[in-house]
């Protein structure tokens, strides 16, 4: 089964079970709605090509926005200590009917060669980071760049159009200090 990181649990809140959830998705009228399920999987329950095993759902009861996140109930979660148990948890989903053919998932973007307007490759991305203004693609020479600046993607590779400089990272003007001295 395909499923996709949708996101993560936090706390407790309260005494009747209720959980503190940060959604990692766009979709969250979706992902909210009374009666969505989310899949946790268990522990190496993944299959040769990748995809999860499914060994626990959980259906959403009722949610609500809280803070940065959402407070939300589950079926059969009715106690703080049921809920303790999924501190920390992944949440992973099924995908949605209807997306656009041209929706990139976070997911695929790890591992691809970034290249700048001129077609500079400036390594692999190795992460996604979650930042308020826009996410970050993190790079291997530890280059933080934001997603919004992401043009184009294929198999291989995810194009930008960055201002100049923010690429930048350092080594050419160590080089010149030096040749200055």
């Amino acid at each position: 089964m395909t499923l996709l990181e949708v996101g993560r649990v936090g706390k407790p809140h309260g005494l009747r079970g209720d959980l503190i959830v940060r959604l990692t998705t766009d979709r969250t009228q979706e992902r909210t709605a009374p009666g969505a399920v989310f899949c946790i999987p268990g522990p190496g329950r993944s299959s040769a090509d990748g995809q999860l095993d499914c060994s626990q759902q959980l259906v959403v009861k009722k949610a609500q926005p809280y803070q940065k996140g959402w407070l939300m109930s589950f079926v059969g979660v009715d106690s703080r200590e049921s809920a303790d148990q999924y501190r920390g948890t992944l949440l992973f989903a099924e995908p949605l009917d209807g997306l656009d053919d041209d929706v990139i998932f976070v997911h695929d973007l790890i591992g691809l060669r970034l290249l700048d307007q001129h077609g500079t490759d400036h390594g692999e991305i190795l992460s996604v980071l979650d930042n308020p203004a826009s996410d970050l693609l993190e790079l291997a020479n530890d280059v933080l760049v934001p997603l919004h600046f992401l043009v184009e993607t294929n198999e291989t590779q995810v194009m930008v159009d960055v201002p100049d400089g923010l690429l930048d990272t350092g080594a050419d003007t160590d080089a010149d200090a030096d040749t200055d001295q």
